[in-house]
């Protein structure tokens, strides 16, 4: 969890208290306790890999594809997931493919 890191860095960086970290945030010394060292869940996990996989099927393509040829290269694989996904993971890690061409662009 991206949130009770930061407040763990707060604390031993800055010396600031997780207590007035927690308070600043607007979350309860509780929570922190319970995420800071949580392991990864499974869906953090498979995420992870995914993000992998695109990127080296992103790479691999001479950075060129987009979200819809990425899809089919990770279905051929053996990965379980939409165009919307790959989509919205390639936005987040700011991967972007070729620009399609059309009459009225120019080239």
């Amino acid at each position: 969890m991206i949130v009770a890191e930061f407040i763990a860095f707060c604390r031993t960086e800055h010396g600031i208290p997780h207590t007035i970290a927690c308070r600043a945030l607007e979350v309860s010394q509780s929570w922190f306790y319970k995420h800071i060292n949580r392991a990864p869940t499974a869906r953090e996990q498979r995420r992870a890999r995914l993000d992998e996989a695109i990127r080296r099927l992103f790479t691999a393509s001479g950075c060129t594809y987009g979200s819809p040829r990425i899809a089919d290269d990770l279905r051929e694989e053996g990965w379980k997931v939409s165009v919307n996904t790959v989509a919205a993971r390639m936005a987040e890690l700011g991967l972007a493919g070729r620009p399609t061409w059309t009459p009225s662009s120019p080239r």
